[in-house]
């Protein structure tokens, strides 16, 4: 009887101490969007992707980098109201949804 409950508290015990040396497991998810995206001057951006910017955006939003890829999309990381965004466009000013 007594082996009995020495070997449970030691079973107990081995138990705890192993549940109290394992760590959180933190899983990262990362989405690629798979769009290999090229930084450009913004000089380099199609007068209609910014004249859709400019009727979409009040006066104080600002294109702070722009990038395109190899299907003619653009990506265009904006400043507006103190909070940043990114926003995609094809050339002809149409803005998609990535």
């Amino acid at each position: 009887m007594k082996n009995l409950f020495l070997s449970a508290a030691i079973a107990l015990g081995s138990l705890t101490s192993f549940a109290s040396t394992t760590a959180p497991v933190t899983i990262v998810k990362t989405i690629s969007i798979g769009d290999e995206y090229t930084e450009i001057k913004l000089e380099e951006l199609p007068t209609a992707v910014n004249d859709a910017f400019k009727k979409a955006y009040p006066a104080d939003a600002v294109i702070t980098k722009a990038y395109k890829n190899e299907k003619k999309e653009y990506k265009l990381d904006i400043t507006a109201g103190g909070k940043t965004e990114t926003l995609f466009a094809n050339e002809d000013g149409t803005w998609i949804k990535k």
